[in-house]
């Protein structure tokens, strides 16, 4: 059976879902098919939003709603360090927010998310084949691109405009033209599951037993994203809307293995359990059986994001790492900037220039975050002192040059991917220079015993992240501590010196700090 559409997107989680639905929005005679090959959507990697995703979710789609009764609001980040495996729950460093948060994010059930997306996109018109899987696909043809399915409805063929890939981290279109590249400069892999029997971050039982522990902080640690840190890897900690907890841990082969053992699921459990945090909050925990996942070399791109008659968006056009929880920005980005451009093109307007722009600006985009957030910043994730210094320059850097622009004119924002112009290439080498220095900063510990000394007895709990001038306080916070490791560097280095011969050459950690 053959049909014939002005757009055709394969993938209907939330890139290609929220696609779909700004298109229609904009132009609601377009004739739009989504096609979805499972039968049910399953878990990502990470269940959380920033603020710049969900700005896009609550002003752009009109989910607040449905966010605010099917979801949970989260309240920030929480950050966990420790450096000895019996410490005391009460001695491990906490960083992370002492009050509620300003501005909206959500913890996220994303086979939940995915479905009420694809929901709105056939509410507002939408045609979709589900379950369905692509056979084939053509994008020069004569006559327009094409591609073929199968599915229960038998065989399927459309014709069509525009073929948008959505299929996220399956990448068809990269994979099958050759632009497909992982990014072999960050070996990050991530294992996680659900969990039940999750020891509640406010209950009673903490009041009695750690006072201090609860009297500090004015917001409720529960619905906060808490992490746990060591050095090359980190946990993730994330309540969901029913009970269920999902965790996982991220980790940079090159750094640290993760720990044998029978399943899976058994061994992310028993290295969450090495922890002392991570044994006090599921000391009677279990993973849900059948729940539990694994993904190896998690960082890819695409070297080329569209052509005429086609374009990528979200996962299919790349991932970095999912610390942070950047992942639903560059769906938020790269949905908004292609749905505009097909509605451009199929209301007869050139997007000669907009194809040019996104395949430009695309690649830029993703070297700039990877490079300015991630890059080799699995060295220093288990010094409390340096990813401190880093999780608020980070941030902060984040709601100078994203969160304003986003709440200031949502519209317009989107249209713009991060890191482009003048502005963007300077907060881009403001961050990289950092993120290298605090990365040696590490390397200058580990070799010298220095690493983690200070992971016990100090609490850094901040007034919280707003996007206006407020922010300064928590720049400076962030400049003061990097400073304070520099001066600790150098002495360290001066120390160093005195014991060391002096025929001796130097050695190669020294040239790195």
């Amino acid at each position: 059976m053959n049909f014939e559409y002005d757009v055709v997107i394969v993938g209907g989680a939330f890139s290609g879902a929220a696609t779909a639905l700004i298109l229609k929005r904009k132009r609601p005679e377009a004739r739009v098919l989504i096609i979805e090959k499972t039968a049910e959507f399953d878990r990502k990697v990470g269940e959380s939003t920033t603020e710049v995703s969900s700005c896009y979710m609550t002003r752009i789609l009109g989910l607040t709603h449905y966010l605010g009764h099917h979801q949970l609001a989260k309240q920030g980040l929480r950050l966990w360090f420790s450096n000895q495996p019996d410490q005391r729950f009460d001695d491990c460093v906490e960083i992370g927010t002492r009050y509620q948060s300003r501005l909206p994010s959500f913890q996220v059930d994303r086979a939940k998310l995915d479905s009420h997306m694809l929901e709105l996109a056939v509410r507002a018109g939408c045609e979709l084949w589900r379950p369905a899987k692509v056979t084939s696909f053509e994008l020069h043809n004569s006559n327009g691109p094409k591609v073929s399915t199968v599915g229960d409805l038998g065989e399927r063929t459309a014709s069509c405009r525009w073929i948008i890939d959505a299929t996220g981290r399956a990448t068809m279109f990269a994979r099958k033209l050759g632009y497909l590249r992982p990014n072999t400069e960050h070996p990050i892999n991530a294992v996680w599951a659900r969990f039940t029997g999750v020891k509640e971050w406010d209950s009673y039982e903490w009041r009695e037993r750690f006072p201090g522990y609860t009297n500090r902080c004015r917001t409720a640690r529960e619905w906060a994203t808490n992490h746990l840190f060591g050095r090359g890897w980190w946990v993730w900690i994330i309540p969901l809307h029913g009970g269920d907890v999902s965790a996982g841990i991220v980790y940079d082969s090159r750094i640290f293995k993760f720990p044998e053992g029978p399943s899976l699921g058994q061994r992310l459990l028993a290295h969450i359990l090495s922890n002392p945090v991570g044994r006090e909050i599921f000391g009677s925990a279990h993973a849900i059986e059948g729940d539990v996942h694994a993904l190896s070399m998690l960082p890819y791109y695409s070297e080329k994001v569209c052509d005429p008659g086609w374009a990528a968006v979200g996962d299919a056009a790349g991932f970095i790492d999912p610390l942070y929880s950047p992942g639903l920005d560059f769906c938020s980005y790269t949905s908004y900037y292609v749905a505009n451009l097909l509605e451009r093109s199929l209301s007869g307007k050139d997007v000669t220039e907009q194809l040019r722009h996104y395949n430009q600006q695309y690649p830029i985009t993703y070297r700039s975050w990877f490079e300015s957030l991630y890059k080799d910043k699995y060295y220093y994730m288990g010094d409390a002192d340096l990813m401190s210094a880093a999780l608020l320059l980070d941030v902060s850097s984040y709601y100078v040059g994203l969160v304003r622009a986003a709440y200031r004119d949502p519209e317009c924002a989107f249209l713009n991917l991060p890191f482009s112009g003048l502005g963007g290439t300077l907060v881009r080498n403001m961050m990289n220079f950092y993120n290298r220095r605090l990365v040696a900063l590490a390397k200058r510990r580990w070799v010298a015993g220095y690493y983690g000394r200070r992971n016990a007895g100090w609490r850094e709990l901040y007034d919280g992240f707003v996007p206006d001038i407020r922010l300064r306080k928590q720049i400076s916070r962030g400049l003061r501590r990097w400073w304070k490791c520099e001066l600790i560097n150098l002495a360290l280095m001066l120390r160093r010196a005195s014991v060391v011969p002096a025929h001796q050459p130097p050695t190669t950690v020294a040239t790195e700090a």
